[in-house]
């Protein structure tokens, strides 16, 4: 940790510059030979997440990756990380783990601070929880990506909480108890890092709030070689998720069923999947989880893609405006830096509503429906460019370079 709040601030705005403003920057300093140990959460499978750490495995060669528990499959190993040597706890080899490592986070702050990296050339922490509390040396730079603050102790608690059932029992007490132990460690892990970059606005300020530090955006990358841009759509429209309460698909169900005229498909698995089934008017159909290029196929045909959850950023909806479907969308959280708005944009590509309600989605809905014909495609595809793979890489290589400078003038 080499950092007050003033250097802070000024690493941030000094990343913060227009691509070219710092020195150009094509490696870390030490080129392809530099050891980096990139340390993510927890890759139970290959969502938003996995793909920001798969991006950053590969700009560093001799990246190596350590997490608390992988279970990603062989053929997601082959592709996205191929020689890449992964490194877990050991709760990883507890028998049965896949199904109840969540229920460990009491015991993750713990297991975070026993991988040694301290012989790396530089740590790049990829944290929506605990990874960015793994112990590094003084000299040693430290880049933390952040995917989000730890929600389910922090300003999503008595959510988390209300979901599980837990009240004021002992079992709920306990709860809150180590809840409020983790909020003291992940308070005082948040000062390790060097810099801290977050995936959205909306996470910059959660940062702000929490842990009184500012952070750089730097959007997460999307694949857009993969994602064409479709400029003929059919008549339905689609949601894209994890079944999980959070997403609120619940939502968009109930308005869907009020408008039965308008066909949806919901592409996608989760705890909430008989549930959601069961609630669904037999204009909407479910697909559940898709092959990468079936799933795209059915985005980049759809009318437009309806979200009513609040993400941090959402991957999901940036990969859709790749292509050329339009959002329908919660005014909150990622899909504000995502959507050009419709009525406040030259080339709108979206249209936000302000309340999670049954109202207010269908409002949205027939709004953009009188509207579509102002809403291109192609001004879609544009809008995606932003979040590409390639100002990703340099804004990891910028922070990274600036970090290193800063320890180099120590």
């Amino acid at each position: 940790m080499l950092h007050e709040h003033s250097s802070d601030l000024a690493l941030a705005s000094r990343v913060d510059m227009p691509a070219g403003a710092l020195s150009p920057v094509t490696e870390p300093s030490g080129g392809s030979d530099a050891r980096i140990a990139v340390v993510h959460d927890w890759c139970p499978n290959f969502r938003g997440g996995e793909r920001v750490l798969a991006q950053i495995c590969k700009q560093f060669p001799n990246a190596e990756v350590f997490t608390l528990f992988d279970f990603l499959p062989a053929e997601v190993k082959e592709q996205y990380f191929r020689d890449v040597e992964f490194h877990t706890s050991a709760a990883n080899r507890l028998p049965m783990v896949r199904k109840f490592y969540r229920s460990l986070f009491f015991f993750c702050p713990f297991l975070i601070e026993q991988f040694d990296v301290t012989g790396f050339d530089a740590v790049i922490s990829s944290s929506a929880a605990f990874s960015r509390g793994v112990i590094t040396r003084p000299d040693q730079p430290h880049l933390c990506y952040v995917h989000s603050p730890v929600r389910y102790a922090w300003d999503e608690q008595f959510s988390y909480l209300q979901q599980g059932g837990l009240g004021f029992g002992p079992k709920g007490m306990l709860y809150r108890y180590m809840l409020h132990r983790l909020r003291t460690w992940d308070t005082r892990t948040a000062h390790g890092p060097d810099l801290m970059l977050a995936n959205s606005n909306y996470v910059r300020s959660r940062i702000r709030h929490i842990y009184g530090r500012d952070a750089r955006v730097v959007f997460p990358p999307v694949a857009l070689e993969e994602l064409p841009c479709v400029e003929d759509k059919d008549g339905y429209y689609v949601c894209a998720s994890f079944l999980a309460p959070y997403k609120r698909t619940d939502l968009v169900i109930r308005a869907f069923n009020e408008m039965p005229s308008r066909r949806l498909v919901i592409v996608g698995e989760g705890q909430q999947s008989a549930s959601l089934r069961g609630l669904a008017g037999p204009n909407i159909s479910f697909s559940g989880y898709l092959p990468r290029r079936d799933y795209i196929d059915v985005v980049a045909r759809a009318k437009a893609m309806v979200f009513a959850g609040c993400e941090d950023f959402g991957i999901a909806l940036a990969e859709a405006q790749a292509c050329g479907t339009p959002l329908i969308a919660f005014g909150r959280g990622g899909a504000v830096d995502i959507v050009q708005r419709l009525g406040a944009a030259p080339e709108p590509t979206g249209v936000l509503f302000k309340a999670q309600t049954v109202g207010q989605l269908k409002e949205a809905v027939e709004w953009f429906e009188l509207n579509s014909d102002k809403i291109a495609p192609c001004a879609c595809s544009r809008n995606a460019e932003r979040f590409s793979e390639r100002n990703f890489d340099c804004a990891i290589l910028e922070s990274l370079a600036a970090v290193r400078e800063l320890h180099d003038m120590a």
